[in-house]
């Protein structure tokens, strides 16, 4: 597809839809709207403009006039996803809906919430845990990423074993279409078998079939009573075996995060955190979540007993808020400490199915020794979920780096794919892993994907060089 140039006389009618003040046109402004988490170095492209509206009225007049022009459109929420999906690839306009962050509706009777995609996911939380509710589809990075952007890449998190992933709370949209057309798919409905299930074909979408601006989402209850445990193991391979015993047991973790003993190094350098792990290879922090806190202490028990049986050298029990949060800050700031260690790496998002994951980490170690480098290795390991690094030491060359690295994700991808599982489980293809599907998809199954998306949006000016190439 080729793409028109944005014009004067282009603003001018962007001015007249959104208003002078939701246009950006300062380079210094539009920069930050180049890059996501992902390289800038590497992925970064800039917009020729960027455009701020405020309804969805204004989102839909803004993807007409792009059909109109053959302008490509780049959706956007916080910027923090992981793939490339909001980097505005061929210029073009970015939307970002920033400013669409209103709540409209509140229907406790129904136990839903009608948001703008805007809106910081955490804020969600905020506004309903008084009432003992909570949106349980949440990722890690809640407090900085958006709804918009979590339903782009069907986010998932820490605790998706238990909750699951967004898409399980998100019963409802409303979607600018890639047309320009405003429909409310879905509803404040249990059931729904009327057609297809478009909501969720839009969920994980990321952003290339049209803009969700708003969305109904599903409540729960808020547990009341929660216990984390820190295991400690010699090695990677006995906590990762841990795993499939404790889901084989009846019992449903919250979360089973895993982190390799490099990991838990540089987070804890990175926050000057201390913990003891003198003999330990590796660590899983497991919790236990409900509405009865007897209950849950006696489950936390037997998990860590099923740990002991396992290898486990040393369990911590943290019951309470401060200790809790220290250890999850340990975990989540894992990728914020290799960042500072060395920018340059590869953040990868494979999954397997659960009783495969024991299998992952020899994989690890051999494509590691295979080309000279660690792979430091966590993530979520209740559902198969890990995060396998490559990242560069910082006294390799770039040239031996750039040479080894799409060697080494080959491989990595190769063995990922024997074991039955996926290259990314929650940060999406974007352009990140774009030319990897050809290999690690089935030729069909990327036809139905390409069929869908020629169908929806002709012009292919929605996110368009993502996930796949229309013309290959």
């Amino acid at each position: 597809m080729i793409y028109n140039r944005i014009t004067h006389e282009m603003i001018a009618e962007l001015v007249r839809i959104a208003g002078e003040r939701n246009v950006i046109l300062d380079p210094l402004k539009l920069d930050g709207f180049s890059h996501d988490e992902t390289s800038r170095e590497e992925y970064g492209r800039m917009p020729e403009v960027a455009v701020t509206p405020q309804t969805a009225s204004e989102v839909a007049e803004i993807v007409k006039f792009a059909n109109r022009n053959s302008v490509p459109i780049t959706p956007r929420g916080a910027g923090s996803g992981l793939s490339g999906g909001a980097i505005p690839i061929f210029g073009g306009i970015v939307l970002s809906l920033e400013k669409m962050n209103r709540v409209r509706e509140i229907d406790y009777d129904n136990m839903t919430m009608t948001v703008e995609t805007g809106i910081v996911t955490n804020e969600i939380n905020n506004l309903v845990k008084e009432r003992g509710l909570f949106y349980a589809g949440y990722p890690m990075s809640l407090e900085t990423c958006t709804l918009g952007g979590n339903i782009a890449e069907n986010a998932g998190g820490g605790k998706a074993i238990k909750y699951g992933v967004t898409s399980r709370y998100i019963l409802g949209l409303e979607l600018v279409t890639p047309s320009g057309e405003v429909v409310w798919l879905g509803g404040k409905l249990a059931k729904d078998v009327t057609g297809y299930d478009l909501v969720h074909l839009i969920v994980g979408s990321e952003g290339t079939l049209g803009i969700v601006t708003a969305a109904i989402i599903k409540l729960i209850g808020l547990p009341t009573a929660k216990s984390d445990l820190l295991v400690l193991y010699r090695s990677p391979q006995e906590a990762i075996s841990s795993v499939p015993v404790i889901l084989s047991k009846g019992l449903i973790p919250t979360a089973i995060e895993f982190m390799d003993r490099r990991s838990v190094e540089t987070s804890c350098a990175y926050l000057n955190e201390t913990l003891s792990y003198a003999e330990c290879g590796a660590m899983l922090l497991i919790e236990m979540d409900g509405g009865d806190a007897a209950h849950v202490e006696r489950d936390a028990e037997s998990v860590g007993d099923l740990c002991v049986s396992q290898g486990a050298i040393e369990v911590y029990v943290a019951d309470n808020r401060t200790t809790q949060e220290r250890l999850w800050s340990i975990r989540r700031n894992i990728a914020e400490a290799f960042k500072v260690y060395c920018p340059v790496q590869s953040l990868e998002d494979i999954v397997v199915p659960p009783a495969s994951i024991p299998s992952v980490i020899p994989e690890l170690d051999r494509i590691g020794a295979r080309y000279g480098i660690t792979i430091p290795c966590y993530g979520h390991a209740g559902d198969g979920n890990l995060h396998a690094t490559l990242v560069k030491d910082p006294e390799m060359p770039m040239e031996e780096w750039k040479r080894i690295e799409p060697k080494a994700l080959i491989e990595l991808y190769e063995a990922i794919a024997a074991l039955g599982g996926k290259i990314s489980g929650e940060h999406g293809i974007g352009i990140k892993r774009k030319s990897y599907m050809k290999r690690f998809m089935s030729p069909v199954e990327l036809g139905m994907l390409k069929a869908i998306k020629r169908a929806l949006d002709p012009m292919d000016i929605m996110n368009p060089g993502k996930i796949f190439d229309l013309e290959e």
